[in-house]
């Protein structure tokens, strides 16, 4: 998706996600070098060209809103400009090579009975960055982006649907109606990190053995508001100007 194209979001435990861009294509090709990683993700073992050209695609495509989740810092993000410019999170500095940690993804696909369905997954692929919050507090700063740009999400999906799906979204405003997880019944650890978050089991595990966990406040409560979420969070621009070219 493009809704986070120029935006980068720093909580007190994340110092930054950001959008998954070019320069950070190496760095996650060597994360799926390893086959423990790439089982746990579902994910297939590819070439570098095919990787610069999944990034491409999912920068692209109108169903899935994905971050790279960076490791926090004690600085406070870079400022260059005047007094009056609103500080920035430069590409390349602030979230270089060796500060990334992983990825938080949302999904969208259409409810059979109306509506969308967002699941979210979130993977903390460097072993030195695990166990130490990084995965709650991304998956918390996503919810709260989330309640923030839900209607540009939602405008966005609404562009890239095609058929007859498409002729019925126009008939009526698009809704996001639940947030799942799916998640190994045996990863103990993930499923603590979701309960943390609200969301709570929702039948038994599947074929693969995947529990399906639900966020049971969602949509939000009346009159909740889009500033409920994690203390200290806030969104710059994603200033790409000193990247190399």
């Amino acid at each position: 998706m493009r809704v986070n194209e120029d935006l980068a979001v720093s909580t007190p435990k994340v110092l930054l996600v950001v959008p998954y861009d070019p320069h950070h294509v190496d760095r996650y090709h060597q994360w799926m070098q390893n086959e423990d990683l790439r089982e746990a993700t579902a994910s297939d073992l590819l070439t570098l060209e095919e990787e610069y050209e999944n990034q491409q695609s999912w920068r692209t495509a109108h169903d899935k809103l994905t971050f790279i989740v960076c490791q926090p810092a004690a600085a406070s993000p870079t400022n260059t400009g005047s007094e009056d410019a609103p500080p920035a999170i430069y590409a390349g500095v602030d979230d270089a090579a060796p500060r990334m940690a992983g990825d938080v993804n949302l999904f969208l696909t259409p409810e059979a009975e109306g509506g969308l369905c967002g699941e979210i997954d979130i993977m903390i692929a460097a072993p030195e960055h695990r166990r130490r919050g990084l995965g709650e507090a991304a998956v918390r700063a996503l919810l709260r982006f989330l309640a923030g740009h839900r209607d540009a999400v939602m405008r966005e999906y609404a562009r890239g649907a095609s058929g007859a799906a498409a002729d019925q979204r126009q008939r009526q405003p698009l809704r996001l109606t639940r947030l799942v997880a799916k998640i190994n019944a045996e990863n103990a650890g993930s499923i603590r990190l979701f309960e943390n978050l609200g969301f709570r089991r929702d039948g038994e595990p599947n074929y693969f053995n995947e529990v399906c966990m639900v966020l049971l406040d969602f949509p939000p409560s009346a009159g909740a508001s889009a500033e409920t979420g994690p203390v200290g969070y806030r969104e710059y621009f994603y200033d790409r100007s000193l990247l190399k070219r």
